[in-house]
């Protein structure tokens, strides 16, 4: 069952981070898909402001992982962008690790994870379109996973 929100202003955006921040505040592993400046980072940075993070959220392209340990979860930003196979291969154990307890975790361009996920996860698919719309389209991988797509269906 996906869902997906069309954010036609970075308003909408905000308030749709806003709505999600909400629903994961206990933790979730969500997975980031889309073009390079779709809006992933933009979203990650919402998101984490609504759930108090003090430090400034910038892009883990180049350290890979970003730690924020100033909201009422800890949030772990990852992108796999400039890892290449044998890379990630080395951070499998910690994508693992990261997706358990009450954490929040993004992974940025998770397409290049080879299918190394863990299998519970929240996929997000950010696109544009004309008039630099962007459409989130949220796809869960098991039961906590579809709590929160329902969750975030009753605030639309």
């Amino acid at each position: 069952m996906a869902f997906s929100v069309c954010c036609k202003t970075l308003q909408d955006t905000d308030i749709l981070a806003g709505h999600f921040a909400k629903i994961v505040s206990e933790g979730c592993f969500v997975t980031l898909f889309g073009e390079i400046g779709a809006g992933k980072t933009a979203f990650v940075k919402l998101v984490t402001k609504y759930l108090g993070v003090k430090e400034s959220v910038t892009s883990p392209s180049f350290v890979i992982l970003n730690e924020y340990h100033s909201g009422i979860i800890p949030v772990y930003h990852f992108d796999l962008y400039r890892l290449e196979n044998v890379g990630i291969r080395t951070i499998y154990d910690e994508l693992r690790e990261y997706s358990e307890g009450k954490i929040l975790t993004f992974v940025e361009w998770a397409d290049f994870s080879q299918n190394e996920v863990p299998f519970n996860r929240l996929e997000i698919n950010v696109t544009y379109g004309n008039n630099d719309y962007r459409e989130y389209t949220f796809k869960p991988f098991g039961n906590r996973e579809e709590k929160i797509i329902e969750e975030l269906q009753q605030c639309y």
